[in-house]
């Protein structure tokens, strides 16, 4: 009983990071979502304390399946975003360390050539300042971020 309460009172904690579109979708009992929104507004800890335990009482009549189905696509996108951005951060750290060695690697990888990050390593060869390199180094960051993606 005290598990189901605490998975409870969790899940409604995670209904207050929900965006509002995402709330909305769940077609939920129009007392939970004004709660929701009350606990987004208030300010004091104690308050939210008993607005979050509110929430948690109101969603024991209601049927969570959907919205635990919503919060595990949502936090498996965002640990897909963030394996996405360590190994775009692997890569970019190995293409600035090794150059063009590298880049074949990272092209093999990313399953096609990359030509734009081909001339960013040679900006990076040709660059003069610190602040010029960090620069580079940020673009080299984008284009591998956005060719792991696709």
């Amino acid at each position: 009983m005290k598990r189901a309460a605490r998975e409870t009172r969790e899940l409604g904690e995670q209904l207050l990071c929900l965006a509002e579109q995402e709330l909305e979708s769940l077609g939920l009992d129009e007392r939970l979502v004004d709660a929701v929104d009350q606990a987004r507004r208030i300010k004091s800890r104690e308050a939210l304390r008993r607005q979050k335990q509110y929430i948690a009482r109101l969603l024991m009549s209601v049927d969570t399946a959907p919205i635990r189905a919503l919060v595990e696509r949502r936090e498996a996108s965002e640990r897909r975003h963030k394996k996405r951005f360590r190994s775009a951060e692997r890569w970019r750290d190995r293409l600035v360390r090794e150059r063009h060695a590298a880049l074949a690697a990272f092209e093999s990888a990313a399953g096609r050539e990359q030509p734009d990050v081909l001339d960013l390593l040679d900006a990076l060869e040709r660059s003069g300042s610190d602040r010029e390199e960090k620069g580079i180094r940020r673009s080299i960051f984008r284009a591998v971020f956005e060719a792991l993606g696709e």
